[in-house]
């Protein structure tokens, strides 16, 4: 979309026609679209979708981030004018990217929401669009890895994150978002020996076979040393990404419900994902922005950073890394 044309349309998020290009709006005017995106439930022609899942019951501590995928969106509102940086193409130019809206569920009936959560992602795959899902709680991931899993097998996952989510729960149809890695690997939807954990700083005595990359080797072993570790254990296996937002320190992200010390920078990361081109990335998401406990508003600025470099990923991948 060319300057002069945005000029002509008003609200991209329901206007536009393209879905490829920048968006030139007030960043503090309009509908909150994921980086102006178009909001569309048609997924004719669109590359990947961007979605929301706004739940939160399944938290341990501090509660809030049903509110996450809409303070998500509106901290995105900043990015849309200008190709992603670092990157050597422009994944708003090349690919058309649609936002889905959010998962439509019934907050008073739990019990449903995973079932919900599963089609609504199996409706995307099916269409071969993959997806970029702002969180809700981490349990989000679980149902989404069962449909990705459906499509592509045991997927490897990459996880950034303060803890492990792997304590042990054989109650399958519990709700809880510190378990769900642990009954992914147990139910066969996650592969352990080709999965990663980066930025772990919480004991768990058993990582079920699953590379863990603390925040301190991070921390002193340097962004490089990582991205080199992780890609030899994904190798070119499907991967799904997902980033707990409290995978980064409190000090630049403090609005989550579970805050950690001694985390992983915003530089830190930016490089991390950068680096990570190449890998096959099928889908990602970010997850536990609290608004309520994000003051400055620094913490839903970070995660539409992140969402902005899982579409970059993405695009890397379906474009062939060329």
């Amino acid at each position: 979309m060319s300057l002069e044309d945005a000029k002509n349309q008003i609200d991209h998020a329901f206007t536009r026609e393209d879905m490829k290009g920048h968006s030139f709006e007030n960043v503090f005017g309009g509908a909150t679209s994921f980086m102006r995106r178009r909001y569309t439930k048609d997924l004719s022609g669109v590359d990947i979708a961007v979605t929301g899942v706004p739940f939160d019951q399944a938290v341990t501590n501090r509660p809030g981030t049903r509110l996450g995928p809409r303070a998500i969106r509106e901290a995105s509102a900043l990015l849309p004018c200008d190709p992603p940086y670092g990157w050597p193409f422009d994944v708003l130019e090349e690919f058309a990217i649609a936002d889905y809206g959010d998962l439509a569920f019934d907050y008073a009936d739990v019990p449903s929401f995973p079932a919900k959560l599963q089609d609504h992602i199996a409706t995307l795959l099916a269409a071969d669009v993959p997806t970029v899902t702002l969180g809700g709680d981490h349990y989000v991931t679980y149902p989404i890895l069962k449909a990705y899993a459906a499509k592509y097998g045991p997927i490897s996952l990459l996880q950034f994150d303060a803890h492990s989510d792997s304590w042990p729960d054989d109650a399958f149809d519990r709700i809880d978002h510190g378990t769900f890695v642990y009954k992914a690997i147990k139910q066969g939807i996650v592969d352990p020996a080709t999965s990663v954990q980066v930025g772990i700083r919480t004991t768990n005595i058993d990582p079920l076979g699953v590379e863990t990359i603390h925040a301190r080797d991070v921390h002193e072993k340097g962004a490089a040393a990582a991205v080199a570790r992780i890609k030899d254990v994904v190798g070119d296996r499907p991967v799904y990404l997902t980033f707990d937002i409290d995978g980064l320190d409190p000090a630049y992200a403090p609005g989550t419900g579970t805050p950690v010390w001694g985390g992983l920078t915003t530089a830190q990361v930016a490089v991390m994902l950068r680096d990570l081109a190449g890998i096959n990335i099928v889908g990602g998401d970010v997850v536990e922005v609290s608004p309520p406990f994000d003051t400055t508003g620094a913490t839903a600025i970070a995660a539409s950073h992140i969402a902005l470099e899982l579409l970059c990923l993405i695009g890397w991948r379906l474009r062939g890394g060329v």
